[in-house]
């Protein structure tokens, strides 16, 4: 049996509900867009966006936005850690309620991303010709997913950490890579409004982020994190 109209429906309500979603969200959103670029203003001045070149479906190099948290051109690594010196007072608020990421609704409006998916890469921690990331790479990537959700805590971990860069590299970025691909097979289209749902929700209050909640929530999709 032919599957392949049923799976362009299925694509195409996925891409609908993108479309849909970060219209509405961008049209209510404008008061709080109008009241982080002010804050981010005369905390640190302008730029208001942060841009930077991210991988995207099938390898394709994309432009993601964000709220700048960071001082401007402060060089240094492209990780971030808990503590780091070149985030701004405002940046460290924004971080935390994960409000920095808003305008990526743009990204999803415009067709780089999705609600759902990967969390897109920086090209120099991308190995293209692995088997793993050839296959999370077929999906467009997203705002958030379930790996996004279980490491809403990273820079934590990795301020901890003697060798940030090689933690993260070595074993943050494997385990999200296995997140990805465990969720993939169990993925659905509710399963996709329960992890935006919840991303709402620890953005909004931190403090009540449950892990094994997620876990148990999500059972196969989360794998054997």
């Amino acid at each position: 049996m032919n599957k392949a109209p049923e799976i362009g429906r299925s694509q195409a309500l996925a891409r609908f509900f993108d479309v849909a979603c970060s219209a509405v969200g961008l049209l209510f959103l404008i008061p709080v867009f109008a009241g982080v670029a002010l804050v981010i203003l005369l905390d640190d001045g302008p730029p208001v966006l942060f841009s930077q070149m991210r991988v995207g479906r099938n390898g394709k190099l994309f432009r993601i936005w964000k709220f700048r948290t960071m001082r401007s051109g402060s060089p240094g690594s492209v990780i971030t850690t808990a503590g780091d010196g070149r985030v701004t007072k405002s940046g460290g608020k924004l971080r935390k309620y994960k409000l920095d990421e808003l305008p990526q609704l743009f990204n999803v409006l415009k067709g780089d991303m999705s609600l759902v998916g990967p969390r897109p890469e920086v090209p120099e921690h991308v190995h293209f010709e692995a088997p793993m990331w050839q296959t999370v790479l077929e999906v467009r990537p997203g705002i958030t997913d379930l790996a996004t959700i279980l490491y809403r805590d990273e820079e934590n971990i990795l301020g901890a950490s003697k060798d940030p860069n090689a933690l993260y590299i070595e074993s943050i970025l494997p385990a999200k890579l296995r997140l990805n691909l465990a969720y993939r097979l169990s993925r659905s289209f509710w399963q996709d409004v329960r992890l935006i749902f919840l991303t709402i929700r620890y953005s909004l209050f931190p403090e009540r982020f449950n892990r094994d909640l997620v876990l148990r929530t999500f059972g196969n999709g989360a794998g054997n994190e």
